[in-house]
């Protein structure tokens, strides 16, 4: 093995090239998989800001929404005023 002038080692003939080819397709991977892990970290840090707000108006929507719950006893109350004047107008002969 040949030493090189800071110091490391490197295998001697032709194989030299094949080393560097892999230490720059393995910089090009990390190179990649770090761009994409902070892309994804940026993606999950704008979701968790914006969390609180939608929790809110979610929040906000259920208790304005509330009141809709008793929607089904006015429509009963009013089938049951329908029904009272379909026989009041029955009985007067309408």
């Amino acid at each position: 093995m040949q030493r090189r002038a800071w110091g490391g080692l490197t295998p001697p003939g032709p194989h030299r090239s094949a080393w560097i080819t892999g230490y720059a397709i393995g910089g090009a991977v990390v190179a990649v998989v770090v761009t994409l892990v902070s892309t994804v970290l940026a993606y999950a840090q704008s979701i968790g800001s914006e969390a609180p707000k939608i929790n809110t108006a979610l929040q906000d929507a259920e208790r304005n929404t509330e009141p809709l719950g008793a929607l089904r006893t006015t429509i009963e109350d009013a089938d049951a005023i329908v029904a009272g004047l379909q026989r009041g107008r029955a009985r007067l002969g309408g």
